[in-house]
Protein backbone atom coordinates (compact mmCIF):
# COMPACT_ATOMS: atom_id res chain seq x y z
CA UNK A 1 0.00 0.00 0.00
CA UNK A 2 1.29 3.44 -1.01
CA UNK A 3 1.06 6.22 1.34
CA UNK A 4 -0.18 9.73 0.13
CA UNK A 5 2.22 12.80 1.40
CA UNK A 6 -1.53 13.70 3.57
CA UNK A 7 -1.81 10.48 4.64
CA UNK A 8 1.60 10.31 5.71
CA UNK A 9 1.34 13.70 7.02
CA UNK A 10 -1.66 12.80 9.77
CA UNK A 11 -0.05 9.35 10.41
CA UNK A 12 3.00 11.15 11.65
CA UNK A 13 1.24 14.47 13.53
CA UNK A 14 -1.05 11.21 15.28
CA UNK A 15 1.88 9.68 16.45
CA UNK A 16 4.01 13.19 17.84
CA UNK A 17 3.23 13.67 21.35
CA UNK A 18 3.18 17.14 22.82
CA UNK A 19 4.49 18.69 25.73
CA UNK A 20 1.42 18.72 27.24
CA UNK A 21 0.34 15.18 27.34
CA UNK A 22 4.07 14.34 28.53
CA UNK A 23 2.66 16.53 31.77
CA UNK A 24 -0.68 14.64 31.86
CA UNK A 25 1.18 11.35 31.56
CA UNK A 26 3.52 12.47 34.45
CA UNK A 27 0.76 13.90 36.56
CA UNK A 28 -1.19 10.49 36.23
CA UNK A 29 1.96 8.50 37.63
CA UNK A 30 2.88 6.96 34.02
CA UNK A 31 6.37 8.34 33.97
CA UNK A 32 7.87 6.00 31.29
CA UNK A 33 5.34 7.34 29.15
CA UNK A 34 6.60 10.96 30.13
CA UNK A 35 9.87 9.97 29.71
CA UNK A 36 9.43 8.48 26.36
CA UNK A 37 7.49 12.03 25.51
CA UNK A 38 9.75 14.74 27.26
CA UNK A 39 13.26 12.92 25.65
CA UNK A 40 12.62 13.82 21.82
CA UNK A 41 11.76 17.10 22.68
CA UNK A 42 14.19 17.82 25.48
CA UNK A 43 16.53 16.73 22.43
CA UNK A 44 15.10 19.80 20.03
CA UNK A 45 15.60 22.28 22.67
CA UNK A 46 12.48 22.28 24.36
CA UNK A 47 13.29 24.02 27.72
CA UNK A 48 10.07 22.95 29.50
CA UNK A 49 11.04 19.14 28.46
CA UNK A 50 14.61 19.90 29.99
CA UNK A 51 13.20 20.96 33.06
CA UNK A 52 10.55 18.20 33.30
CA UNK A 53 13.41 15.83 32.45
CA UNK A 54 15.72 17.46 35.23
CA UNK A 55 12.50 16.55 37.67
CA UNK A 56 12.12 13.34 36.53
CA UNK A 57 15.58 12.35 37.56
CA UNK A 58 16.07 13.90 40.30
CA UNK A 59 13.15 12.43 42.05
CA UNK A 60 13.31 9.19 39.95
CA UNK A 61 10.62 9.09 38.80
CA UNK A 62 10.64 6.67 35.86
CA UNK A 63 13.92 6.32 35.87
CA UNK A 64 16.55 5.89 38.51
CA UNK A 65 17.37 8.85 41.11
CA UNK A 66 20.40 10.46 38.92
CA UNK A 67 21.36 14.06 39.96
CA UNK A 68 24.45 14.37 37.43
CA UNK A 69 22.03 13.48 34.61
CA UNK A 70 19.41 16.06 36.54
CA UNK A 71 21.78 18.52 36.28
CA UNK A 72 22.19 17.97 32.45
CA UNK A 73 18.96 18.56 31.49
CA UNK A 74 18.58 22.07 34.29
CA UNK A 75 21.48 23.58 32.85
CA UNK A 76 19.73 23.36 29.38
CA UNK A 77 17.11 24.76 30.47
CA UNK A 78 18.72 27.19 32.44
CA UNK A 79 20.78 27.89 29.46
CA UNK A 80 17.21 29.21 27.98
CA UNK A 81 16.95 31.38 30.50
CA UNK A 82 14.09 28.63 32.93
CA UNK A 83 14.34 30.44 36.22
CA UNK A 84 13.38 27.04 38.18
CA UNK A 85 16.20 25.37 36.31
CA UNK A 86 18.54 28.41 37.43
CA UNK A 87 16.99 27.98 40.90
CA UNK A 88 17.55 24.25 40.42
CA UNK A 89 21.32 24.18 39.64
CA UNK A 90 21.75 26.73 43.11
CA UNK A 91 20.34 24.19 45.22
CA UNK A 92 22.11 21.08 43.41
CA UNK A 93 25.52 22.77 43.85
CA UNK A 94 24.62 23.97 47.72
CA UNK A 95 23.71 20.38 48.40
CA UNK A 96 26.68 18.51 46.17
CA UNK A 97 23.93 16.93 44.12
CA UNK A 98 25.34 15.56 40.45
CA UNK A 99 27.72 18.50 41.21
CA UNK A 100 30.46 19.44 43.53
CA UNK A 101 29.57 21.61 46.36
CA UNK A 102 30.36 24.93 45.51
CA UNK A 103 28.92 28.17 47.34
CA UNK A 104 29.82 30.58 44.33
CA UNK A 105 28.15 28.49 41.84
CA UNK A 106 25.57 28.29 43.92
CA UNK A 107 25.53 31.80 44.40
CA UNK A 108 25.48 32.64 40.49
CA UNK A 109 22.77 30.12 39.51
CA UNK A 110 20.72 31.86 42.42
CA UNK A 111 21.00 35.10 41.66
CA UNK A 112 20.40 34.63 37.51
CA UNK A 113 17.24 33.02 39.13
CA UNK A 114 16.24 35.85 41.32
CA UNK A 115 17.11 38.29 38.45
CA UNK A 116 14.20 36.24 36.62
CA UNK A 117 11.51 37.19 39.63
CA UNK A 118 11.98 33.69 41.46
CA UNK A 119 11.69 34.93 45.16
CA UNK A 120 12.90 31.49 46.52
CA UNK A 121 15.95 32.22 45.08
CA UNK A 122 16.00 35.43 46.14
CA UNK A 123 15.82 34.67 49.90
CA UNK A 124 17.41 31.07 49.71
CA UNK A 125 20.84 33.37 48.34
CA UNK A 126 20.57 35.80 51.36
CA UNK A 127 21.02 32.37 53.70
CA UNK A 128 23.66 31.25 51.33
CA UNK A 129 25.32 34.55 51.71
CA UNK A 130 25.82 34.22 55.53
CA UNK A 131 28.07 31.23 54.39
CA UNK A 132 30.57 33.11 52.15
CA UNK A 133 33.29 35.50 52.14
CA UNK A 134 32.99 38.71 50.48
CA UNK A 135 35.50 38.14 48.19
CA UNK A 136 33.20 34.75 46.71
CA UNK A 137 30.37 36.46 46.89
CA UNK A 138 31.78 39.54 44.53
CA UNK A 139 33.07 36.49 42.21
CA UNK A 140 29.63 35.19 42.06
CA UNK A 141 28.03 38.28 41.18
CA UNK A 142 30.57 38.60 38.12
CA UNK A 143 29.94 35.51 37.01
CA UNK A 144 26.21 36.15 36.79
CA UNK A 145 26.99 39.85 35.20
CA UNK A 146 29.02 37.68 33.25
CA UNK A 147 26.96 34.81 31.95
CA UNK A 148 24.12 37.14 31.56
CA UNK A 149 26.25 38.89 28.96
CA UNK A 150 26.68 35.72 27.20
CA UNK A 151 22.69 34.77 27.13
CA UNK A 152 23.25 32.07 29.59
CA UNK A 153 25.97 30.55 27.34
CA UNK A 154 28.92 28.71 29.54
CA UNK A 155 28.16 30.16 32.69
CA UNK A 156 29.43 26.92 34.75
Amino acid sequence: MVLTAIQFFLCTAALAATLEDGVAAHARGEYEVALGIFLPLAKQDNMAAQYNLGQMYRKGNGTAVDFAEAARWYRLAAAQGDAQSQYNLGVMYYNAQGVPRNFVLSHMWLTLSATSGAESAARNRALLAKQMTPEQISEALQLARSCLQRNFSNCD
